[in-house]
């Protein structure tokens, strides 16, 4: 089971960083749904994910509060739930809404797992 979550771990701390990279590198003008948010709540949103991805890996890897590292997972699961509620709100029912869910359920195991 340990073995499986450190899987799940790293599939969550990869992916987020890609989204954090992408959310770098693109123009504002090619994410419709940062409209929706100002700088600062932008900034906040990748803030926490960059957090929840140190929390994910670091914390159990490095034995420093390894509790906090469900708690890092739960973070990320909602800021799924987030961002499919943007989607939503904003009708754009795309493969992103899929990814969005898989990383939820990813983000859930692990937070499951780990408790």
């Amino acid at each position: 089971m340990n073995t499986r979550l450190w899987i799940a771990q790293g599939i969550l701390a990869v992916m987020f960083l890609m989204a954090e990279m992408m959310k770098l590198m693109q123009s504002k003008e090619k994410m419709a749904w940062i409209e929706d948010f100002s700088q600062g709540q932008i900034r906040g949103i990748d803030m926490l994910e960059a957090l929840g991805v140190l929390g994910l890996v670091s914390l159990m890897f490095t034995d420093i509060m390894p509790i906090l590292t469900p708690w890092a997972a739960i973070r990320l699961a909602l800021t799924m739930v987030g961002a499919f509620m943007t989607h939503l709100r904003r009708k754009e029912m795309v493969p992103i809404d899929v990814m969005n869910m898989i990383l939820f359920a990813i983000a859930a195991f692990v937070a499951y797992g780990r408790f």
